[in-house]
């Protein structure tokens, strides 16, 4: 009989399974996903947005009044609700430049419209020497 409990012994400690190696396995899989994860980059401009308040919306002689140039989403662009051309943007931002020195820049663009609309204008704004350029973005 002592022979048999042996044996028996001896199967019981054979079928004993050794987790070491599967959780280093596991392990680097961890780290793996965590480095990759790591290295995704969103690429988007991050645009704040000033809340209005009442204050905002009234108007005051002594302010400036500033350039609105509307994006719509098919990349048109408007100045004083008259549809211009984005090669032309420049002499009109200098034209009302000249009419009102402290005037800043204001491109109220439509979340569907292309980025590069928004560049052309800031850089037509710069080449007609005002750096006071905001984006507002709206949908309809």
């Amino acid at each position: 009989m002592s022979r048999r409990k042996k044996h028996k012994g001896e199967a019981e400690d054979k079928a004993e399974i050794d987790l070491t190696p599967m959780l280093d396995v596991v392990f680097i899989m961890l780290i793996f996903f965590i480095v990759t994860a790591s290295f995704v980059k969103e690429k988007s401009i991050g645009v704040n947005v000033p809340e209005s308040t009442p204050q905002d919306n009234q108007v005051d002689s002594d302010q400036p009044k500033n350039i609105l140039i509307q994006v719509k989403s098919s990349d048109e662009v408007f100045i004083d609700t008259r549809r211009v051309d984005v090669r032309s943007i420049r002499s009109l931002i200098a034209q009302k430049k000249a009419e009102n020195p402290d005037a800043s820049v204001i491109v109220r663009a439509h979340e569907l419209s292309s980025a590069e609309t928004y560049v052309s204008i800031a850089d037509a704004a710069r080449e007609a020497k005002i750096y006071n350029i905001s984006l507002i973005p709206f949908s309809d």
